[in-house]
């Protein structure tokens, strides 16, 4: 039988769907009211856990615990992830430690997953790195929504499966919300077109499985070019001393936007400097995508683990324009 154990506040969809399910599929539901990796390496053993759920953040606290607090997994233990898109360097830490990870995507406005990154037995014999830049996908929509797509905000034309063109992700269905309450001039913006406006960037892969490139309000344009922060954050992650990194838009009065790196360094790199990060993004990506400010401190997060960067963003405005700042020195 199986056993389920909670790293999420009970509450919202998570609290109303999922353990109320478990327990009338006659599961069992293993509660922590306090989330640590070591916390839930004790749990599985001890419960013999067999599913679980995590945000992102908490993948990253297991993927990157020190050995002395985890255990040898039992067996396979299946994860669902969501809340924010995962980066691919902790998908593929946690498959090595023995977890199986699932991705669904939603919000509350489409009552929790509105798709999922359904897995093909094929895929399986494809190298690590292939597997989780795969699983970090949105996939495909889920079986209780009437229909996912990506489309052209304004024109609301579908996009071309070629995994490059931008569109915003859009959904219908009954699980979709019918309005927010008593505010109809932001549902008659939301359902623009007959179709729900996720807010979320992505593009559409030849199989149908959609990819978020960004949110809409934290894209940054910058000299007329579009960057995605979730491009950036992904070759952050990938940096040996960042545990956790966030990128927002830097106001600037010259290229109208920069990158602004916030990053949190594993125990053990302080002496990691803004100019290696900076340096070792430029080495990753094109140079105008590479952040110009990076700030070294923890990530603001919700009670569900999901970075608030409205925070980081009022952060980077009050920095002011970067541009002005190397003027200053000069």
């Amino acid at each position: 039988m199986s056993t389920y154990l909670w790293t999420l506040p009970m509450f919202h969809c998570n609290g109303w769907c999922l353990i109320w399910g478990m327990a009338a599929l006659g599961g069992t539901n293993i509660c922590l009211r306090h989330v640590t990796a070591k916390h839930i390496f004790e749990s599985i053993s001890l419960h013999n856990v067999t599913h679980m759920s995590a945000v992102p953040t908490v993948l990253n606290m297991i993927a990157n615990s020190p050995p002395n607090e985890r255990n040898p997994l039992p067996h396979k233990v299946e994860i669902m992830t969501g809340g924010s898109p995962p980066p691919t360097q902790i998908l593929s830490k946690m498959e090595q430690l023995g977890f199986g990870v699932s991705h669904g995507y939603g919000l509350t406005e489409t009552y929790s997953a509105a798709t999922s990154c359904l897995w093909k037995p094929e895929w399986d014999y494809l190298p690590l790195e292939e597997r989780a830049t795969i699983k970090a996908r949105q996939g495909v929509q889920h079986l209780c929504v009437e229909k996912v797509d990506v489309r052209d905000p304004e024109t609301m034309e579908k996009v071309p499966a070629d995994g490059k063109t931008i569109g915003e992700i859009v959904c219908r269905g009954n699980t979709v919300m019918s309005g927010y309450l008593k505010d109809a001039k932001a549902t008659e913006e939301a359902f623009k077109g007959g179709w729900f406006h996720t807010g979320d960037l992505a593009v559409k892969h030849p199989n149908g499985y959609i990819e978020i490139k960004d949110r809409l309000n934290d894209i940054i344009v910058s000299g007329g070019e579009n960057i995605s922060t979730l491009n950036v954050e992904s070759v952050l992650y990938s940096h040996p001393a960042v545990i956790e990194a966030a990128v927002v838009a830097r106001p600037d009065d010259h290229w109208g936007q920069t990158p602004c790196a916030f990053v949190k360094l594993k125990e053990g790199f302080e002496e990691i400097t803004s100019h290696e990060i900076i340096k070792f993004c430029r080495d990753h990506l094109p140079h105008y995508m590479a952040p110009r400010t990076v700030l070294f401190e923890d990530l603001p997060k919700t009670s569900t683990g999901k970075v608030q960067k409205f925070i980081l963003r009022e952060k980077a405005k009050a920095l002011g324009s970067l541009f002005n700042a190397e003027r200053e020195v000069q």
